[in-house]
């Protein structure tokens, strides 16, 4: 089965990796890219994706605030926030509202663990 993965990040350097280690593992699987949060929720009212990997320092608003929004549009989508800050408190913070921790630089083993979480949990979901 292919899936709708949303990438923001305001880097095009860091959303060309991210697409790649995901082309490594899913090539079938569509990708869809968005620099802010602005774009990314309009994108996700346009349409639905299968899941999302947020930078956490984006424009405007960060990648936990874009979060809760995206979860509120979509409850069930699988979420992953994407960062080099590795504090406890955005740790803590993802996790509350439902979403991953992955930190940078993205490896292609920790993309490839929260695909496969994200997979399952939105297999489960369906039945």
């Amino acid at each position: 089965m292919t899936y709708r993965i949303l990438i923001v990040d305001d880097s095009k350097l860091a959303r060309m990796a991210v697409a790649k280690t995901l082309n490594a593992l899913h090539p079938a699987w569509t990708r869809v890219e968005a620099t802010n949060a602005d774009e990314a929720i309009a994108l996700a009212r346009q349409s639905s994706f299968d899941m999302a990997l947020l930078d956490f320092n984006i424009p405007g608003r960060d990648g936990l605030v874009l979060a809760a929004e995206l979860r509120e549009l979509h409850r069930a989508m699988p979420l992953a926030l994407i960062s080099a800050n590795h504090q406890h408190e955005i740790v803590s913070r993802a996790r509350e509202v439902g979403a991953a921790f992955l930190p940078k630089p993205l490896t292609e083993q920790a993309l490839s663990e929260f695909l496969v979480q994200a997979v399952s949990q939105l297999k489960s979901a369906a039945r």
